[in-house]
């Protein structure tokens, strides 16, 4: 790619971190780039396919190709059908814990713990803003139970080794009023899927 980048990841914000972690250890770091939506969206999942759409329409002035890195994360499908609309690929499965878990392995814990509660290293990272502020629980702490009474258990997804952030789950879990988990997945089902998009592009 000596003309300069020539594929786009259009990615929710949560994964923008573990994005260039790959990219830089696979040595992407001229034939890619990344854009990302906000994160935050996931509290309203009603702005994600047509914000993704809009990169997408964007992104094709510049890039020869384009991928998602988003699930459907609670879009109920119009993601995907905005991406069918658009002709364009996004990675596969329904929301980024499933990637970083591992196809199998989720569904091994969803199947003895369905009451389980996720959290990703930046999930664990920013729970204060996204979900105790993000769901007014700073505001209405009598929501909490709404939200959450039917969880019985936090499972953090590390995908680094970082004790501040392990304190971060820790805390998550003993606010929500849930138990704690945290296998170490690191980046999961991310990274060969990724590759596949990169590489794929580079030989295009």
């Amino acid at each position: 790619m000596a003309d300069g980048p020539k594929t786009l990841f259009i990615a929710c914000g949560a994964l923008a971190k573990e994005f260039l972690a790959v990219s830089k250890a696979s040595g992407w770091d001229e034939r890619v780039e990344i854009t990302c939506l906000p994160a935050i969206w996931h509290n309203r999942p009603e702005k994600i396919a047509p914000g993704v759409q809009r990169k997408i329409r964007a992104g094709r002035k510049k890039f020869d190709r384009i991928f998602v890195l988003y699930g459907d994360c609670g879009t109920g499908g119009e993601l995907d059908r905005v991406l069918a609309e658009e002709g364009v690929e996004r990675i596969e499965g329904p929301h980024c814990y499933q990637w970083f878990a591992g196809t199998a392995d989720f569904e091994k814990m969803m199947d003895e713990e369905p009451g389980t509660f996720f959290l990703t290293d930046y999930l664990a990272r920013h729970f204060e803003r996204l979900i105790i502020e993000g769901l007014g629980l700073d505001r209405h702490p009598e929501l909490r139970d709404l939200y959450f009474g039917n969880y019985e258990t936090l499972v953090y997804l590390a995908q680094t080794d970082d004790p501040g952030l392990e304190r971060r789950a820790e805390a998550a879990a003993a606010f929500l009023g849930l138990e704690y988990a945290r296998p170490r997945t690191g980046y999961g089902e991310l990274v060969p899927s990724l590759t596949r998009f990169a590489e794929g592009a580079a030989r295009a």
